[in-house]
């Protein structure tokens, strides 16, 4: 039983904004998919920062491209050129279906950056009452007051009301649902190609294509978060790759740079020819440092054997799960390492079992625990999970 009560906690619970619920123990070090904790405890991570450590602990080649950039210019602002924004600009248009980049801090900024874009876009069209949007049930697309009014989740909405105004939340792979929602007020419509935070749901095919058409019909911007399933997670460098349905807008952040923080916005040129010096800006979004790393660990994920990797062994993840044998598992969904497990039970005391056989665990909503381990994880460590889950919920049941 994990009982310490670490000094670290102590001053945690003195001096830190209370908007954590966190487990008692100090993360310490972290090799590969291991993560140990001040008392020398092991655990194996299926989590990755949420989505974020896609290269693991301790990466010999990541930490010699980290010290590397920390020998140059770490700020400059983006008053000034640098060589590495330019160069990671380069290489996410060249591999996807943008044609140009901003850069920001996080998933949350660039949406933020998106909602701004379509805005622009459609102002500049002449129609001032197009500033409607269109979002899904289960979304999350963050908790600033603009991403906020996308999340449509009562308990992160309510005390922050009013949000922003013109919100429409459709259902999610609901064809008609979308259809009735997306008309000629609407300048954008916001999609995960598949729900992170929402329970780990790929929208289908059919789906995504039905709301490029609805786009195109009017006049609206496709908007793709692909901030927790892009980058590799799902086998493919981007999750819209599975459909072939292209978005006019990509937002991505979390394994951008394989641990720092780092989002993007991924434009076409029809919409990027809309923004203009004043639209948009940010002090710190794509530094000279953090560019450095990020175009690495994009280089890295996307090579083929890497990706081949990923889908390989998140087949054997999903296969390995769908063999427990438990009353308590409902439902097994997902796509390369973004996988979802729901149960009929709160999963809250799975996840705290977790933390006491060595497992580093998170839910996605009340009865869905996610797996979204660093990308570099093995079969191996598939079948300890497995073997360790099956314990816990043996016990459970």
């Amino acid at each position: 039983m994990i009982t310490t009560q670490h000094p670290v906690i102590q001053l945690e619970n003195e001096y830190v904004v209370q908007s954590y619920k966190r487990p008692p123990f100090v993360l310490e070090r972290g090799e590969g998919v291991m993560l140990y904790d001040t008392e020398g405890r092991a655990y194996y991570d299926w989590v990755a920062g949420i989505a974020v450590n896609a290269l693991g602990y301790g990466d010999p080649e990541l930490t010699q491209v980290i010290q590397a950039a920390a020998a140059g210019l770490l700020h400059t602002s983006n008053l000034y050129y640098t060589a590495p924004q330019v160069e990671l600009a380069a290489a996410l248009c060249e591999k996807s279906f943008a044609d140009r980049a901003f850069f920001t801090n996080s998933g949350t900024e660039a949406n933020e950056g998106a909602i701004k874009f379509a805005r622009k876009v459609a102002y500049d069209s002449g129609s001032r009452n197009k500033t409607e949007i269109v979002c899904f049930s289960h979304a999350f697309h963050g908790r600033t007051m603009g991403s906020l009014a996308l999340t449509p989740k009562e308990k992160y909405q309510t005390p922050f009301k009013p949000l922003l105004p013109g919100v429409t939340v459709a259902e999610y792979n609901d064809i008609a649902s979308a259809t009735a929602a997306i008309n000629d007020k609407t300048c954008a419509v916001f999609v995960e190609p598949v729900q992170g935070e929402g329970g780990i749901y790929p929208a289908s095919t059919e789906f995504l294509q039905a709301l490029r058409d609805l786009c195109d019909q009017h006049q609206a911007l496709l908007v793709y978060d692909e901030v927790q399933c892009g980058v590799g997670r799902t086998g493919t460098l981007w999750a819209y790759e599975a459909s072939g349905v292209k978005p006019d807008i990509m937002t991505i952040a979390k394994p951008l740079a394989g641990g720092m923080p780092i989002g993007a916005i991924l434009t076409t040129e029809a919409v990027a020819s809309h923004i203009h010096p004043g639209d948009h800006g940010t002090t710190f979004g794509g530094g000279p440092f953090i560019t450095s790393v990020a175009k690495y660990v994009v280089e890295r994920i996307s090579q083929p054997q890497f990706l081949e990797q990923v889908r390989e062994v998140g087949g054997y993840l999903m296969d390995r799960l769908h063999e427990i044998n438990s009353p308590l598992i409902a439902d097994v969904r997902g796509r390369g390492l973004m996988v979802g497990v729901e149960f009929t039970v709160d999963v809250a005391p799975i996840i705290e079992a977790g933390y006491q056989n060595g497992l580093i665990l998170v839910n996605a909503g009340q009865n869905v625990i996610r797996f979204v381990p660093p990308l570099v994880v093995q079969k191996d460590h598939v079948d300890v999970l497995v073997e360790r889950l099956t314990v816990i919920l043996a016990d459970l049941s």
